[in-house]
């Protein structure tokens, strides 16, 4: 069973074919679909799946922590499973493809106290921008 399955039994969400489909499709590393490619997939899996039933289901599941909803660019926003894991996102400004990184450090302790305008921090999202191999001048 995959991690983001054994997650949503042990918190109790009832795990109908639809939402086992959806989970299964967002497992793995560097998962970062729309909700389109979520559809499209799931479909594969479970032909009946509706639009509205993947949409539902990625809402509840962003709600409920498990997933990262994810906007880059004014593009479509796509779903991360890794939301129970520090991470930041590379993104390639040709095609859009999104990676999961971890750089060293602690992002939080780079911005200086004079930054900080009193607010207390409490997270940090940083995205790195480049091309990726494949849109990248040879």
């Amino acid at each position: 069973m995959s991690d983001l399955l054994e997650r949503l039994r042990g918190r109790g969400w009832r795990l109908t074919s639809q939402r086992r489909a959806v989970a299964e499709v967002l497992e793995g590393d560097h998962v970062h679909l729309t909700a389109d490619e979520v559809h499209a997939r799931a479909v594969a899996r479970l032909p009946e799946i509706s639009r509205a039933t993947v949409y539902n289901t990625l809402g509840e599941l962003v709600s409920l922590g498990e997933i990262l909803e994810v906007s880059t660019d004014g593009r479509a926003k796509r779903y991360d499973p890794n939301a129970h894991e520090a991470h930041q996102h590379l993104v390639c400004s040709g095609c859009g493809t999104v990676r999961d990184v971890r750089p060293e450090g602690d992002p939080m302790a780079a911005l200086p106290s004079a930054e900080r305008f009193g607010f207390t921090l409490t997270g940090a999202e940083i995205t790195y921008r480049g091309l990726c191999p494949d849109c990248s001048p040879a």
